[in-house]
């Protein structure tokens, strides 16, 4: 690609920024949906798939604890797909306790936030959205699996984004947002049964599970956490697909489709 082919790509990049996309077939959403359920629930795929809801809920920590005004030190993400981000600053209060619980909601509602711009057809901005908070979230990454995966994932983005068709591209975007939805449940249905191994012989302050952390942040019962995050999971599902199926099956739902429901015959 010479420069005037790239300075050409970059220009229709820019105008397909602020414009909206076709909707695509409704074939292609249900294939990306059925997929999606595959990656999350299929255990040995999950275990590869799980790196990217790692990304997400450490992504989630991170932000609350800039907008609460924590200063955010680092983020590891591991091989065995478990991750870590460290802030400073009070270790008790309102700050905390919303970092703390940012990290389980982060991926149904990042997948939540892609339907709605797919549902407003805003696929190119989609990629790219994702494409920014990836770079953001690199320059606090401390390890090297975590810089590897990140880089990984974003060269992924891009190369789809810069070089794809417009059916490739649209599969891609609506695959991911089907994916950050549908695992919105399962790392929360593995929380209460890590939980609960942990906790058998053991003391409830020995467990250091994000639900635990507030529960000794909050003095309220960590089941309680456990139980809000599944529902924030379940109703970002719910509305997340109500978003992506609507315009794609030509479906009104209610308050999620463009415009007004015709009235009934």
């Amino acid at each position: 690609m010479n420069s005037a082919q790239l300075v050409d790509h970059g220009s229709s990049l820019l105008d397909r920024l602020t414009t909206t996309q076709a909707q695509p077939p409704w074939w292609l959403v249900a294939g990306a949906a059925v997929v999606a359920l595959l990656l999350v629930g299929y255990t040995p795929v999950w275990r590869i798939t799980r790196n990217v809801v790692t990304i997400a809920h450490e992504g989630g920590h991170a932000l609350v604890a800039l907008l609460t005004g924590r200063r955010l030190n680092s983020i590891r993400l591991h091989s065995d797909t478990s991750g870590l981000t460290v802030s400073s600053g009070k270790p008790y209060g309102l700050g905390m306790i919303l970092t703390a619980m940012a990290g389980y909601p982060a991926p149904p509602l990042l997948g939540l936030a892609f339907a709605a711009l797919l549902g407003s057809s805003r696929i190119t901005l989609m990629l790219w959205t994702t494409i920014v908070l990836l770079a953001v979230m690199l320059l606090k990454v401390r390890n090297v699996y975590g810089v590897l995966t990140v880089v990984g994932l974003g060269a992924l983005v891009f190369a789809v984004s810069w070089f794809g068709t417009d059916t490739l591209q649209a599969g891609f975007a609506y695959l991911a947002a089907w994916v950050l939805l549908f695992a919105g449940a399962r790392p929360v249905i593995e929380l209460q049964r890590g939980r609960r191994r942990q906790l058998r012989g053991r003391h409830t302050g020995d467990v250091d599970s994000d639900a635990d952390q507030l529960a000794r942040l909050t003095h309220v019962p960590g089941l309680f956490w456990v139980l809000v995050f599944g529902v924030i999971a379940v109703v970002s599902l719910v509305l997340g697909a109500g978003l992506l199926v609507s315009d794609a099956a030509e479906v009104c739902v209610p308050l999620l489709s463009d415009g007004s429901c015709p009235a009934p015959a």
